[in-house]
C-alpha cells in the first residue's frame, strides 16, 4: 500500500486549498476507510476527517463546516477541500488508510500513512 499526498502549499488567511491523496496497491476490494490527519510543530497528530467505503464521513470539531473530505473510487483518490483557512491550520497534513468500513479519527486505528504535505497559512 502506498499513499501519496499532494496539493499543499502556502495560502493567505481566509483562502482555500484542496489536498489529494492517491492510494495504490492493495485496496482490500474497496472496503476501506481513509482519513486526513495533521500535525503542527510541538503538537500531537490530530485526526480531522475520515471517509469510509460507504461514503460516510466524520470530522473533528476544529474543521467542521470548513473542510470537506471526499473520495473518487475510480481514481483511488481521497480529497480534502479546505476553506476559510487560518493560522491554526498550519501543519503537515497526512492521509492514512485501513481496511474496514468504519470511519475513525484515531491515529492508532490506521495502518498505512503517506509522507505528508505541508500547509502554511499566513
Amino acid at each position: 500500500v502506498q499513499l501519496v499526498e499532494s496539493g499543499g502549499g502556502s495560502v493567505q488567511a481566509g483562502g482555500s486549498l484542496r489536498l489529494a491523496c492517491k492510494h495504490s496497491g492493495d485496496t482490500w476490494s474497496g472496503v476501506l476507510s481513509m482519513a486526513w490527519f495533521r500535525q503542527a510543530p510541538t503538537k500531537a497528530r490530530e485526526g480531522i476527517a475520515s471517509i469510509d467505503s460507504l461514503g460516510r464521513t466524520i470530522y473533528a470539531d476544529s474543521v467542521k463546516g470548513r473542510f470537506t473530505i471526499s473520495r473518487d473510487k475510480d481514481k483511488d483518490t481521497v480529497y480534502l477541500q479546505m476553506h476559510s483557512l487560518n493560522s491554526e491550520d498550519t501543519a503537515m497534513y497526512y492521509c492514512a488508510t485501513k481496511p474496514g468500513t468504519y470511519c475513525r479519527l484515531g491515529a492508532s486505528d490506521y495502518s498505512y500513512w503517506g509522507q505528508g504535505t505541508q500547509v502554511t497559512v499566513s
